[in-house]
């Protein structure tokens, strides 16, 4: 019974983007168009989780299995959910990419999804959708394996759908919207107390790399580089919930 409680227990903490280190990366480039990184490392949790497992449960199948892959993002949606896309949501979908590198016996469990965005416009659209398209559906097709129901890789991305962009050729700004957020942290509240009594960390990252000089950023915890082409701002959830306006960011370039 304990086996089995620490398997669904594992589960539910790598299912939730709490309760890992976040890393968004953007690059704007010259032409207008913008290359999007959303990276989801489960590593520490896996860590800590995989030491609290006796050896006959990290000997099973669940839990020795090997990825290194990449595949459409498009095609990691159930069909449920690609005949409920609108259109421009289908072509969004195919024009982005899921990475997947997983070795739990190792303590790596590592998720990318990757967008290049066309220009503002198209980009102001993926970063409004990409979430809500996967919070209808699961993505349990990314590891390719029914050892593997319980990682759903719908959450990783669900909580990102707590902001509000405004996006344009010379301004990107994101504002936390605080009554979704407050519901995320309502619906992850007894997740974030679990990873916080194992020590799992759970820091975030934002990297924005422009083509040209920023002329301003609103943001006291965001560091522009000395070029001022780079802008980079580091916290942690803990930070996050005591004052979410550090998550704010307006950038003028």
């Amino acid at each position: 019974m304990k086996k089995i409680q620490l398997i669904l227990v594992f589960f539910v903490l790598i299912c939730f983007s709490s309760c890992v280190d976040i890393e968004e990366h953007y690059d704007f480039k010259a032409d207008g168009s913008c290359n999007v990184v959303y990276g989801f490392d489960m590593s520490s949790a896996v860590s800590v989780l995989m030491n609290l497992m006796s050896d006959s449960v990290r000997a099973t199948p669940q839990f020795s299995m090997v990825k290194d892959t990449s595949l459409n993002f498009y095609s990691a949606l159930p069909d449920t959910t690609q005949q409920k896309l609108t259109f421009d949501e289908v072509n969004m979908a195919k024009a982005s990419k899921l990475a997947v590198k997983m070795d739990l016996q190792k303590s790596i469990m590592k998720v990318s999804i990757i967008h290049t965005a066309k220009n503002a416009a198209d980009l102001q659209y993926y970063l409004q959708h990409i979430s809500k398209i996967s919070m209808n559906g699961q993505l349990n097709a990314v590891t390719k394996n029914k050892g593997s129901k319980g990682f759903d890789a719908q959450q990783l991305v669900a909580g990102q759908d707590y902001y509000n962009y405004e996006v344009t050729p010379h301004k990107f700004y994101r504002i936390i919207d605080k009554a979704k957020f407050n519901a995320f942290l309502k619906k992850t509240q007894s997740t974030l107390a679990m990873a916080k009594a194992m020590l799992i960390d759970m820091p975030y990252k934002l990297v924005l790399n422009f083509a040209k000089p920023v002329k301003k950023v609103d943001n006291s915890k965001a560091v522009l580089s000395a070029d001022r082409k780079h802008v980079t701002l580091i916290t942690n959830m803990d930070e996050v919930i005591k004052n979410p306006n550090v998550m704010n960011l307006k950038i003028d370039f």
